[in-house]
């Protein structure tokens, strides 16, 4: 059987925006915000010390008794502060924290609120019920940058956007703490205004409701409107730290209500939140998608008049790309295990590259000189969005993956195809600051496999943990698949990769000839070095290139193209030296 939370988080990201949210006061308990009948008993002790008397233990039935009134909250702030002022003032102290609040963490957004904020800015969530008076779903939500559709009197309700073209509408069914309109007490409670029923019952007719924080105990209005509700378009799941209430519970059974058992709200909404997202990360664009960017880009490369078209392409799914990666889902300072987290950020990278992964590699391989800038553009602009503003170390090195996966697919391409104006551009012309000095330097010599993930960290993923160069086996196996079409059998593919991988950790020799640390002639190191071949001294791909280079001299196809400065002198150096490095390294 399916377990309910995972039910709730499919239907929620199966059925974007028809999930609305039933808030009640459990949903603040964690930030320090009392209760509405918790600031009416405050409010009564008020009176009873400023009239000098002790209203202990039961301040409601003091004040029943003294009154011969229900402890209303209006007229209880009335008694205590006359002004408008100085009731903002009084209540104020209830809802809004002090300095020293603020820094405990008092009376802020709690991580409940922050995930309703992230599933309304994914979409998922667009209309909130709430009984609570404070304020800290609002502040959540400006915190993300939404300014909500706010409805707290039936007099807004008129003027207000209609749901179905707000981007989020918030609907605070027993008021503000700054209006002393606010329903608080048991017969206030009873009935609402007409126009809050009628946009109640449409709430509950059209949307599925999430209900968490809420007793179901003392809002007989709400219950009534419930009650009454005829339709259940969509499953109702209800939140509970405990068993429900006699009343929650004929509510529950009314809305046929899956019943999931959480801690609090903090886990509830976080754990939503989470699997929503995985799902998301998980649904990698439909295949058709990416078929369509490589029809559109192999049309618009043999059109010179589609040059703008090509541009607008490139520069749009380069900027949605990098959005996704700037979002909160791929934030550094997460204290996720190592392993879980890389390999749930690797599924993300893999499933939102998808499309600037099939539009590289078709560029690279069937363009010519014409695509060149728009590939190094692609590239830097990855480059760009790789630096963090603090977080975990293994999290911040993980940000330059993305650039990586798409300079591996465009280099592949490239030797693939002999495109070796383009791979001499991708692997040099894009700049990347290296966080290590502070220098901006070529993107090959920042951005290597394991710059990106350390071998450890990589060994710990499921399925790579003998893998002598597990990242170069990641990009490898991921990127297999967009070859299909190219390169049909595994062994043409293998061939190309590693004749890639070689190729840029001979050229971060010759940009770094000092090698790397103590090391002379260190370079990054691909699956090349433990392929079949390599044992053969005359297999070898270094041998092999050595003989291609012998033949025909400065006219070599990457020379020619201007890799190492167009200098055969140059290269054979730098390769001289690689070369060496690579003989230090046991093949076994």
């Amino acid at each position: 059987m399916i377990d309910p939370l995972t039910f709730l988080s499919f239907a929620v990201y199966s059925n974007k925006g028809a999930y609305a949210l039933l808030l009640g006061s459990g949903v603040s308990r964690s930030s320090g915000i009392p209760t509405g009948w918790e600031v009416v008993l405050d409010l009564i002790k008020k009176v009873a010390a400023l009239e000098g008397e002790d209203c202990e233990p039961d301040p409601a039935e003091w004040y029943r008794g003294k009154k011969q009134t229900e402890p209303y909250y209006s007229h209880l702030l009335d008694g205590v502060a006359k002004t408008a002022t100085e009731r903002q003032q009084l209540l104020r102290g209830y809802f809004e924290p002090t300095n020293e609040e603020r820094e405990q963490g008092f009376k802020l957004p709690s991580a409940a609120h922050q995930a309703i904020a992230r599933l309304v800015v994914s979409g998922h969530i667009r209309v909130i019920l709430t009984t609570n008076f404070d304020r800290l779903t609002e502040k959540a939500l400006e915190d993300v940058g939404i300014s909500p559709t706010v409805i707290s009197t039936a007099d807004q309700i008129a003027g207000s956007m209609p749901l179905v073209h707000s981007r989020v509408t918030i609907i605070k069914l027993h008021g503000d703490y700054r209006d002393t309109r606010i329903l608080n007490t048991e017969s206030e409670l009873t009935s609402y205004d007409k126009a809050l029923d009628g946009l109640l019952d449409r709430v509950l007719d059209e949307y599925g409701i999430i209900v968490s924080g809420w007793s179901g105990e003392w809002d007989i209005a709400l219950r009534r409107a419930i009650e009454r509700c005829p339709s259940r378009r969509f499953t109702t799941f209800w939140s509970t730290r405990s068993p429900l209430s006699e009343k929650a519970e004929t509510l529950a059974k009314h809305r046929h209500a899956q019943i999931i058992q959480s801690k609090d709200a903090d886990q509830f909404f976080a754990a939503i939140e989470e699997k929503v997202q995985a799902l998301e990360d998980l649904a990698a664009p439909h295949p058709l998608s990416a078929k369509i960017a490589i029809a559109t880009v192999k049309r618009y490369i043999v059109d010179s008049s589609s040059r703008i078209r090509l541009h607008d392409l490139i520069h749009e799914e380069t900027e949605r790309i990098v959005a996704e990666l700037s979002g909160s889902r791929f934030d550094c300072n997460t204290g996720a295990s190592v392993a879980s987290e890389i390999g749930k950020r690797l599924e993300g990278y893999h499933a939102h590259s998808e499309i600037i992964v099939s539009i590289v590699i078709t560029a690279a391989y069937w363009g010519e000189d014409t695509v060149v800038e728009r590939l190094v553009a692609i590239i830097q602009r990855l480059a760009d969005s790789i630096e963090s503003h603090g977080g975990y170390v293994h999290l911040i090195k993980l940000r330059k993956y993305p650039p990586l996966l798409v300079l591996y697919a465009a280099g592949v391409a490239a030797v693939a195809s002999g495109n070796f104006k383009v791979l001499a551009a991708i692997l040099t012309q894009p700049k990347v600051k290296d966080a290590e000095d502070g220098k901006t330097k070529e993107i090959c010599t920042v951005v290597y496999p394991i710059a990106a993930i350390e071998r450890d960290h990589a060994r710990a993923l499921p399925g790579f943990q003998s893998r002598r160069v597990p990242v170069s086996d990641i990009l490898h196996d991921n990127l297999r698949n967009y070859f299909r079409d190219l390169l049909p059998r595994d062994k043409d593919f293998d061939e190309v990769f590693d004749r890639f991988e070689y190729i840029l950790g001979w050229v971060y020799v010759d940009i770094v000839p000092g090698g790397s640390g103590m090391i002379e002639g260190w370079g990054p190191v691909g699956r090349f070095k433990w392929s079949e071949s390599y044992a053969a001294r005359e297999k070898r791909l270094p041998a092999r290139i050595d003989h291609e280079i012998g033949a025909v001299g400065e006219d070599w196809p990457p020379i020619k193209a201007g890799m190492f400065g167009g200098s055969l002198t140059r290269a054979t150096a730098a390769k001289s030296r690689y070369d060496t490095f690579l003989g230090t390294i046991p093949q076994f």
